[in-house]
């Protein structure tokens, strides 16, 4: 069970194949504009009804997208995730009457909890962020500066805490409707710590080390590739413009947003060529774009078959397009937009395989051109990517989640 943009998505896909292949029944349960991504995968699906890109466009989600500042962007977002709590939770209980286990992502993890315990089901989490509190970083949605230990520890349960507050009035309606006795967000959340309830994190312990002081049951299990189908392939258009010059670079934005498409796709536009280098421009949920002979604009395409033959990916290090970018083994400028992206992008600058981050808001094409001479000349990158991607690919991120499943006897009802 997730919700959010296709990045929230796309990994259980993987995830979700992997199961199905050692013998497991799998549903997938989300929003219905993302049944396509199961395609062919083996992997069931169980739709819901809110659509992610439609609540983006409506007068909330422009609200969203007009503030400038991470604190605003997460009020927001949390205000949006209140008001669509309860239209969730009837599809939610739909496919929970139907299933032996439930596996719940970061985005709907106390909802999907009260869930399971009201139905008596075995649960446990799959988080594609490190959400749980700890003294070595600070929470990834609240910046990367750490404030040191104490403070960063007590931060992550703050954030924590907001979380189940956002869910609090739903989770109260439906511990009634299941006969469950009241208890309020802090309470619900030391009972799940109490019985440690078990979490997988979908990424590498080489990208984001396991935390030295989290609790027995919080397991980095490594990264769920999405499942892009036997038969995947580029559009014939786009393998035509691969074949026809050097290797491009990427950008994309994925489902983020931007207040001046049309600005920033110029500003892009006009760095790509003052370093000399071909695009492929990704429209995504900001509606970036170009044209020109040199330029590229596509929709939808695998990363897993895409990134691999470009140059360097400009991207917004959301988790997903991040994982991507280093699956392939390629040098990255990361532009993180909101939320937990500027975590992702602070790892891509340690990890040496990006010359830095920039910001979105007032992007110029000096800067931008700068990052991508780096990016693309400076072998030291290329080289730390190459030498990531390969450790990346000798590790199996579904066989853990497998294991837990074959003890789901030993977890019991929640």
């Amino acid at each position: 069970m997730t919700a959010g943009s296709r990045g929230d998505v796309a990994p259980f896909t993987g995830l979700g194949h992997g199961l199905a292949r050692a013998g497991h029944e799998v549903t997938l349960v989300t929003h219905g504009c993302f049944a396509d991504l199961v395609s062919g995968s083996g992997v069931g699906f169980h739709a819901l009804p809110v659509d992610p890109r439609a609540e983006l466009e409506s007068e909330r989600g422009r609200r969203l997208r007009r503030s400038a500042t991470g604190a605003g962007k997460v009020f927001l977002l949390a205000e949006l995730a209140r008001s669509l709590a309860g239209r969730l939770t009837d599809g939610l209980l739909t496919a929970a009457r139907s299933s032996d286990v439930l596996l719940l992502s970061g985005s709907l993890g106390p909802l999907g909890y009260c869930v399971a315990e009201g139905l008596g089901l075995p649960s446990l989490g799959v988080n594609l962020q490190p959400l749980a509190p700890t003294r070595e970083f600070t929470p990834p949605v609240a910046g990367v500066r750490s404030w040191g230990p104490t403070v960063n520890r007590a931060a992550g349960y703050g954030v924590n805490l907001a979380v189940e507050r956002v869910f609090a009035r739903t989770v109260r309606d439906l511990r009634g409707q299941l006969g469950l006795p009241p208890a309020g967000p802090l309470a619900v959340r030391r009972a799940r710590e109490r019985r440690a309830w078990p979490v997988h994190h979908g990424f590498s312990p080489l990208v984001v080390r396991r935390p030295r002081d989290w609790r027995r049951g919080l397991d980095v299990s490594g990264y769920w590739w999405p499942y892009d189908g036997e038969n995947a392939r580029l559009p014939d258009a786009l393998a035509d413009f691969l074949d026809a010059g050097p290797a491009p670079v990427f950008v994309g934005l994925g489902s983020a947003t931007v207040p001046d498409p049309g600005r920033l796709s110029g500003e892009i536009v006009r760095a790509l060529r003052s370093a000399g280098l071909r695009g492929v421009i990704q429209r995504g949920w900001g509606e970036l774009h170009a044209t020109g002979d040199d330029m590229f604009t596509v929709g939808e395409v695998p990363h897993s078959l895409l990134f691999p033959r470009v140059a360097a990916v400009v991207h917004h290090a959301g988790a997903g397009t991040t994982a991507a970018g280093l699956r392939a083994g390629v040098p990255a400028v990361p532009v993180p937009v909101q939320f937990d992206e500027g975590f992702w992008a602070a790892r891509l600058v340690a990890l040496g395989v990006a010359p830095g981050t920039l910001s979105p808001r007032g992007l110029r094409a000096e800067r931008l051109a700068a990052a991508l001479v780096r990016a693309t000349t400076d072998p030291a990158y290329r080289r730390n990517a190459r030498n990531l991607a390969e450790r990346l690919r000798a590790e199996d991120g579904v066989t853990p989640v497998a294991e837990t499943l074959a003890g789901i006897e030993h977890l019991g009802p929640p």
